[in-house]
């Protein structure tokens, strides 16, 4: 499949062959990285899509399929951001089922596991291990992925950006929440949020920011850190 010109389109193949010259071979791992609402499966949808125009082996992975159980995440009560931010995924198995097999990838038939849990279920899913060959692409979509214990396994990142109206209203669509940031429904999540930002300072990491208030255009950005 090969997507239609387009502002977006035009984005994302600017940012596949940013990937590309800096890894050309070998496996390369790409995380899409922002706050709740900020677009970040479509774009990694996407994204997938235009590496896998010139016929590149690319996989997709959500750290929402590396969830722990229910118990676990809400162990500091059901309204906290720090149990938001601390406990709700599960960083281990994400690196020893995922990670580290896709890493490992001088031995091609090395198997690794694209997702371990389901969320909704609350229940670990059936073990899945697929394979790649030596030269692939895993591109890792979700919350938190720049926080300090994942920055260093990440070969290249983008930080999505949007307005927190524009994020609260597209959650609200999406799940159903409220649509006011300042819900106290809202707090847990949104806090979290703050404390991520305060801590890992993910636009700083980031290799790529893009603006994505307008999905069909989205822009990238540049951060002057003078």
């Amino acid at each position: 499949m090969r997507l239609p010109v387009s502002p977006a389109s035009t984005l994302w193949r600017s940012l596949r062959d940013e990937v590309r010259r800096d890894y050309p071979r070998g496996r390369v791992m790409v995380a899409v990285d922002g706050e709740d609402g900020a677009g970040k499966t479509r774009f990694a949808d996407n994204l997938a899509t235009v590496f896998a125009e010139d016929g590149g082996a690319v996989f997709r992975a959500s750290i929402d399929g590396f969830h722990r159980p229910r118990q676990e995440r809400y162990a500091r009560g059901r309204t906290s951001p720090e149990g938001f931010y601390a406990d709700s995924y599960d960083y281990a198995t994400f690196r020893r089922v995922l990670i580290d097999p896709f890493r490992s990838g001088a031995v091609a038939d090395t198997g690794f596991q694209l997702a371990a849990f389901d969320v909704t279920r609350d229940e670990a899913v059936a073990s899945e291990w697929v394979t790649a060959p030596r030269d692939a692409v895993l591109i890792v979509d979700g919350i938190f992925l720049h926080r300090p214990e994942l920055r260093g396994i990440w070969h290249w990142s983008v930080w999505l950006d949007a307005p927190l109206d524009v994020r609260y209203e597209r959650m609200a669509a999406r799940d159903g929440c409220d649509p006011d940031p300042a819900s106290e429904r809202n707090r847990r999540y949104r806090v979290g949020q703050e404390l991520y930002l305060r801590e890992a300072n993910p636009r700083a990491a980031a290799s790529a920011i893009v603006d994505n208030t307008d999905p069909a255009a989205p822009r990238r950005t540049f951060q002057d850190f003078c």
